[in-house]
């Protein structure tokens, strides 16, 4: 019982100060060796970092790596091209100031859909929304949680094929790609944005119905777009739909149809565990190169570009590679225990269970990412073996843990999101309750209607 506090204590610090700007590079190893001398008998500290949160890092950047580096690249090559921009005016065009917020929604699901990193969709877009925003005298705090409908949910988590990293962690664990359960996907997209929309439509009526306007925001500074800089729709659109299409093509036919006896020599791993990764990579690949081809007069200077790109990608891996370095950890000390049989004895389906431990996770770490790897680190296996007993189809596994994931990982402490505050210029007070709405609390709901059509067979 003493060990089990111990994690309790651990994983209390690890949200309180991550959310105080402590970065989880210091906070994941020093708290997972707090949880280790709470444990009874010797507490082998050095053993635990080097041999089981090294270990697991490791692993975990061996096997993401590749997606975070060529998303963050491909990322930095859509904005700093204008591409980004391209897209986002060409859809709040066509919309139109009377439909601001479904314009901004939109924008940002295209692009983030299209493989670029939320961070870059929230600083491109912004400049467009807000002179949309103005324009329509919609109240400037409803933005971060129009922003954040598009990019941090149902493109992010559910809809099929969106080859950001939250839908590519469960491939290895359940041998799936990224188009897996697609109905579910479908079903889970269509109850986050449609919920979503309506709750900050309602909610902008009703303040502009009082009378108010987008306010007074003397410390705003927008800078304007020259259109005329901007590469063409057609044009800025076609590495999104490469990238989509080419993961489809080869997740579904050639990776898929391989002959996977070659790997043999490469430790006897099954095609079925990297072909959902090898997908994403090599359609990354392709969008990076059309698009350098596309936009090469677009970009002041690629190179800077690329290296920009490449350097901003390590932070992100070094954070998740420590929450996952944190969570094995944890798993290997005998506290865990008692909360493992905790989660596995949630009554019902195991979509269930799995559900609850990749969102309370991920809500602990702040971290879609980081909350869903641990989870599967530490629960994968088990149901993986849960779902072949009881007739599951893997895909809905990976389904439902990626919806999951995107549920309590926006609470106040979230990265992105204080980010995303920062970027537009409100406060927790003026915007999250939009954010937390559209981002937390619907995508909850989201998942248990996942859940329920999962348990019925629906894939």
């Amino acid at each position: 019982m003493f060990g089990l506090i111990g994690i309790i204590i651990s994983l209390g610090l690890l949200m309180y100060l991550a959310y105080r700007g402590i970065t989880v590079l210091i906070l994941a190893p020093v708290l997972a060796i707090l949880a280790v001398l709470f444990q009874s008998g010797d507490a082998h500290v050095l053993a635990n970092y080097t041999e089981v949160f090294m270990v697991n890092f490791a692993a975990y950047a061996k096997a993401y790596f590749p997606i975070f580096l060529l998303g963050a690249i491909f990322g930095k090559i859509m904005d700093d091209s204008g591409a980004a921009k391209s897209i986002a005016y060409a859809i709040s065009s066509k919309l139109g100031k009377d439909k601001a917020i479904l314009a901004v929604v939109l924008s940002c699901a295209i692009l983030t859909y299209g493989g670029v990193s939320l961070f870059v969709v929230a600083f491109a877009v912004y400049p467009i929304a807000a002179a949309l925003f103005k324009e329509a005298g919609i109240p400037k705090r409803f933005l971060p949680g129009s922003i954040a409908l598009g990019a941090f949910t149902f493109t992010m988590t559910a809809l099929p094929g969106t080859p950001q990293i939250q839908n590519a962690i469960p491939m290895p664990f359940f041998g799936t790609n990224a188009y897996a359960a697609p109905l579910i996907g479908l079903i889970g997209s269509g109850v986050m944005f449609g919920v979503g929309m309506l709750w900050l439509t309602r909610r902008a009526k009703k303040a502009m119905a009082t009378g108010e306007g987008y306010g007074n925001h003397n410390e705003e500074i927008i800078k304007e777009v020259d259109l005329s800089k901007l590469p063409k729709f057609p044009l800025a659109i076609t590495p999104i739909i490469l990238v989509l299409v080419v993961n489809f093509l080869l997740g579904k036919y050639v990776f898929a149809s391989m002959d996977g006896t070659f790997l043999k020599a490469f430790g006897g791993i099954k095609i079925s565990s990297v072909q959902g990764i090898w997908s994403l990579i090599s359609a990354l690949v392709v969008s990076i190169v059309i698009s350098l081809i596309l936009f090469w007069k677009n970009i002041e200077s690629v190179t800077n570009t690329v290296n920009k790109g490449a350097i901003g990608s390590l932070l992100a891996i070094a954070n998740t590679s420590s929450e996952v370095g944190y969570g094995n950890v944890i798993k290997t000390l005998g506290g865990f225990a008692i909360l493992q049989a905790g989660i596995l004895a949630i009554p019902g389906s195991p979509l269930i269970s799995l559900a609850a431990s990749t969102s309370i996770l991920a809500g602990i770490t702040g971290s879609a990412s980081g909350g869903m790897s641990i989870a599967l680190g530490v629960l994968g296996e088990t149901y993986m073996q849960k779902a072949i007993v009881l007739g599951i189809n893997p895909q809905v596994l990976h389904r439902i843990a990626a919806i999951a994931c995107g549920g309590l990982d926006t609470l106040p402490h979230n990265g992105a999101v204080i980010t995303l505050l920062g970027i537009t210029g409100m406060t927790h007070k003026q915007s999250y309750l939009d954010i937390g709405m559209c981002t937390v609390v619907i995508p909850l709901l989201a998942t248990i209607a996942c859940i329920i059509f999962g348990s019925l067979g629906i894939v």
